[in-house]
């Protein structure tokens, strides 16, 4: 079964110290709705080659 999204919303809640601040809160949020995306694109075969990456940027392999 999935987890509700409230379940969801206090796992990176539950990992931070107790002296943790407003903006370190917001920064794992969005890091963890990144990697969430990310996850998700990579899924659906939605991948630019590093060789791409490479070259759009003037960099060598």
């Amino acid at each position: 079964m999935a987890a509700s999204f409230k379940e969801e919303a206090h796992k990176p809640i539950d990992q931070l110290p107790e002296t943790a601040s407003r903006d370190e809160l917001i920064y794992e949020a969005a890091l963890h709705r990144a990697i969430e995306e990310g996850l998700a694109e990579a899924n659906a075969g939605q991948l630019i080659p590093v060789e791409d990456l490479l070259k759009e940027y003037g960099l060598s392999a």
